[in-house]
């Protein structure tokens, strides 16, 4: 029996929550051999150092590429983007791998396409054909059109990968890693650990435990990186005029993160806040277990669409980052003005008709990933219609 060498790179660190599952199955899988590359924001330390929670967790990385450069503009993006492809061509021609794996749509993951394909390394797409109208959108198309197979979130982006002509044998509607994890949080939902105690953090030691608390993760638009500190000085005044204990984690790497991260420093150091502490990460599991006991998340990130969606978890949207994502009942879009975000805020505490939703899966994706990885021939040719 031929073994198949699976090369899964991982390059921040939302892409390790999504495909943790699969990464486990995989590894577990008799007919797979995982290969495991980390790259990108997943190996810095100011972005919460991903990395100690993926070794924490028993993987073996295979292969550590650090390719970000500094600036968190859209020139640094793209020469990052350019680094990486240098970078992980490398590793590719080291690890000879039967197939390499991709992640979504950040930036970084257009490298790993190029970088596969240039060397005709059959190429898996997790997540395509989902659209959100900013450069992500973009990036998560370029990379469904140099994928060989796709195993998308959604029937809605299965769809919508077929229209761009892929062939429907090699597009398979596999649900997200990351509802599994959620399905788990979800039969035994219980915080049983203190945030601040465990995680550290910085700022007010809230009175989360009597009072309850929110959740916030808003990230930089990197096609309105310029005005990613205003924004963010939006949500932070709106939180702060609540005054309910609040969880505040820290922003990707993007364009624009400086500008995010620059006025959460500044509020913090002005208006010392009493009801927020923030945090730069949290393991996977612990993160759904915060949000699953929470009032409310709060800000623009794709967990407010993916996974509390699944959790029945209420969540205001806000601004254009998950624009024309698909999403559930606990929902609700604001725009980067305080007074909109308040109401949005308290519209979502007090709502009883919150549902969950199962769009991004069943909690059988990891699975169903490596099933499909070790039954799939993985050599295949485009069969683009028009």
């Amino acid at each position: 029996m031929s073994i198949k060498k699976i090369c899964v790179v991982v390059t921040a660190r939302p892409s390790y929550s999504r495909i943790k599952t699969a990464l486990t199955a995989i590894k577990n899988h008799p007919e797979l051999e995982l290969q495991l590359v980390i790259a990108g924001s997943a190996l810095l330390g100011r972005y919460g150092n991903a990395v100690d929670f993926i070794e924490n967790d028993g993987f073996k990385i295979d292969e550590k590429v650090f390719m970000v450069l500094e600036g968190e503009n859209p020139t640094s993006m793209a020469k990052t983007t350019g680094l990486g492809v240098m970078e992980l061509a490398n590793v590719f021609y080291r690890l000879q791998p039967d197939a390499v794996v991709t992640i979504a749509d950040r930036f970084e993951t257009i490298a790993t396409s190029i970088a596969a394909s240039y060397q005709n390394i059959p190429l898996i797409h997790i997540q395509g054909g989902e659209v959100t109208g900013n450069i992500d959108e973009k990036v998560r198309h370029a990379n469904t059109k140099l994928a060989d197979l796709h195993l998308v979130a959604s029937q809605d982006a299965k769809e919508r990968v077929l229209k761009m002509g892929e062939n429907p044998a090699t597009v398979f509607n596999t649900g997200c890693p990351s509802i599994d994890l959620a399905s788990e949080i979800k039969q035994n939902p219980n915080l049983d650990f203190d945030p601040i105690e465990k995680y550290g953090g910085v700022g007010a030691d809230v009175n989360w435990k009597e009072e309850g608390y929110i959740v916030v993760m808003q990230h930089p638009v990197t096609t309105e990186y310029a005005s990613a500190r205003k924004d963010v000085e939006q949500t932070l005044q709106a939180v702060h005029e609540l005054g309910i204990p609040t969880f505040w984690f820290w922003p990707n790497v993007d364009a624009g993160s400086d500008g995010t991260s620059n006025g959460i420093r500044t509020f913090r150091e002005i208006k010392k806040p009493e009801n927020i502490h923030f945090f730069k990460n949290m393991e996977p599991k612990d993160f759904l277990k915060l949000l699953i006991n929470s009032k409310c998340l709060i800000g623009n990130s794709s967990a407010g669409i993916r996974e509390c969606s699944y959790l029945g978890v209420p969540v205001v949207n806000i601004g254009s980052r998950q624009n024309r994502r698909q999403r559930g009942n606990n929902v609700l879009n604001s725009s980067y003005d305080k007074n909109e975000i308040i109401k949005a805020i308290e519209n979502r505490i007090s709502s009883k008709n919150i549902t969950s939703s199962t769009i991004y899966g069943d909690g059988k994706s990891g699975d169903r990933i490596a099933d499909i990885l070790a039954k799939t021939p993985l050599s295949f040719h485009k069969t683009i219609t028009y």
